[in-house]
């Protein structure tokens, strides 16, 4: 199938049967994520990836969809709250280290990456959470290539969230949830809907 037909076969599943994902797949999905572009490369947010029933409940109660519950995997994207000087230093470190290269050829970008540990916070956690959201988008497609079905949601207590998880201690603050497992078509009644988009012509402006 190819990537036209797989994202039309995509859509947001409101239910779930209790048929797990493999890890084999969940594992591809989280590569995928771990690929996905950033901001200069910095990934600044994490993946928390929950498969136990009793988590998974208790953030059922703080959010207003099934699929938080009904899910065979629940991936909370949780971004940044900050960006310290130490964060910019181990980042440096990685790309030397990846890349076999000096760390000080990387002082000009150093520099410029450090200018996040003064910009405001607002500033910071509203950038790291438009990085979570183009990694959902990434985990979207990983996940419909496998003919794994995914729901993505914002409607959730992300106050609640965060404490359950323990996620302010972390320096992350979560910022969208996608459920992954496998659509119940008996329960869903969007589940063999036609898809509905605009003509792609009023999507699109083109600037010739």
């Amino acid at each position: 199938m190819n990537l036209i037909d797989t994202l039309n076969w995509r859509y947001a599943a409101k239910r779930m049967t209790s048929e797990k994902v493999s890890d084999e797949k969940v594992t591809e999905i989280l590569e995928a994520i771990n690929l996905t572009a950033t901001s200069a490369g910095m990934q600044p947010f994490r993946v928390i990836v929950i498969s136990d029933p009793e988590i998974k409940q208790k953030l059922q109660a703080a959010s207003f969809n099934p699929q938080v519950s009904e899910s065979s995997h629940l991936l909370v994207f949780a971004s940044y709250t900050h960006v310290s000087q130490a964060h910019v230093d181990e980042y440096i470190s990685l790309v030397a280290n990846t890349r076999n290269i000096p760390v000080e050829s990387l002082n000009d970008f150093k520099e410029k990456l450090s200018g996040f540990a003064s910009m405001p916070e607002e500033f910071v956690k509203n950038w790291a959470a438009r990085q979570a959201y183009i990694a959902l988008g990434t985990a979207l497609v990983a996940a419909a290539n496998l003919k794994v079905d995914s729901t993505p949601m914002e409607g959730f207590d992300n106050a609640a969230f965060d404490e359950i998880l323990g996620l302010k201690e972390k320096g992350l603050q979560s910022a969208v949830i996608l459920a992954l497992g496998y659509r119940d078509e008996g329960a869903d009644f969007l589940s063999k809907a036609k898809k509905v988009r605009i003509p792609l012509d009023e999507l699109t402006i083109t600037l010739n």
